[in-house]
């Protein structure tokens, strides 16, 4: 436990056989419990998750790939069923420090946020460690889905290192959700459209020398989740007297603004 509540990660997984042993035994020792979600791996990668023998541990297997958002509603079902206060996402690649997991959850637990994002953007080594071709990508899809989402101050909106509510996943519609690219996108609208709280903190980037997994086809899938969110809220304020969710879910009067 951390400050007296039930934090749970989970660790959405696909073919991540090289690294999941070692993403499972970095999680660290305050987390209660850790769900591995394994999306159809054909490389053992559930096998290898249970092979650390971590007794925190519950895998999921899917028996057919849906998607890393899918992956993750998962596994926020069953940390939910566990009662957990605070549900972490990690990947199953070790792409996160487990460092910064205290500073992710403790706005969840503080009472100070629904939802948590890792913010690479703001990080000191970002310039050093993210390849510049992903750093412009990640500012430039953050800056859409600012503006559609309505989210004045969102930095980082791809970053997959989040913590969320149990009161916002029952907030929430999750098999309305993306489930597959693009999914953060999608969910932080999603919280946005509910008023709830999302927060950023600075996380470390952490890159090994792999290539982007991000393709035109994800940017496509992403342009369209982005495009699609700016209209429902726009249908949604019609006839209604113009607001902005802030970065904390409340709402600002547009009036003395100009957009």
């Amino acid at each position: 436990m951390l400050h007296g509540a039930r934090v749970a990660v989970v660790i959405p997984a696909r073919d991540e056989a090289g690294w999941i042993a070692e993403a499972v035994g970095a999680v660290p020792a305050f987390v209660d419990h850790v769900i591995v979600v394994d999306d159809a791996s054909r490389d053992g990668t559930a096998e290898l998750a249970r092979g650390t023998g971590d007794e925190r541990l519950e895998v999921v297997v899917h028996a057919e790939c849906r998607g890393v958002g899918a992956a993750i509603v998962s596994g926020y079902r069953r940390a939910r069923a566990r009662g957990a206060a605070a549900v972490a996402v990690m990947a199953g690649d070790g792409q996160m420090d487990p460092r910064d997991l205290p500073r992710v959850v403790a706005p969840i637990l503080s009472g100070e946020a629904d939802y948590v994002k890792g913010d690479r953007l703001r990080h000191p080594d970002v310039f050093r460690v993210m390849p510049l071709p992903r750093l412009a990508a990640t500012a430039a899809l953050a800056a859409l889905t600012r503006r559609a989402a309505r989210l004045d101050a969102l930095s980082d909106s791809q970053c997959g290192y989040t913590a969320i509510s149990s009161r916002a996943i029952d907030a929430l519609d999750l098999d309305g959700l993306w489930p597959r690219y693009g999914y953060p996108n999608d969910l932080l609208a999603a919280l946005a459209a509910r008023r709830l709280r999302v927060r950023e903190v600075s996380v470390r980037p952490v890159y090994r020398g792999e290539a982007s997994g991000l393709r035109a086809r994800h940017v496509i899938t992403i342009l369209f989740l982005i495009a699609r969110s700016a209209i429902r809220h726009r249908l949604s304020s019609s006839g209604k007297p113009k607001d902005r969710p802030g970065q904390d879910g409340t709402r600002e009067s547009e009036s003395s603004e100009s957009t």
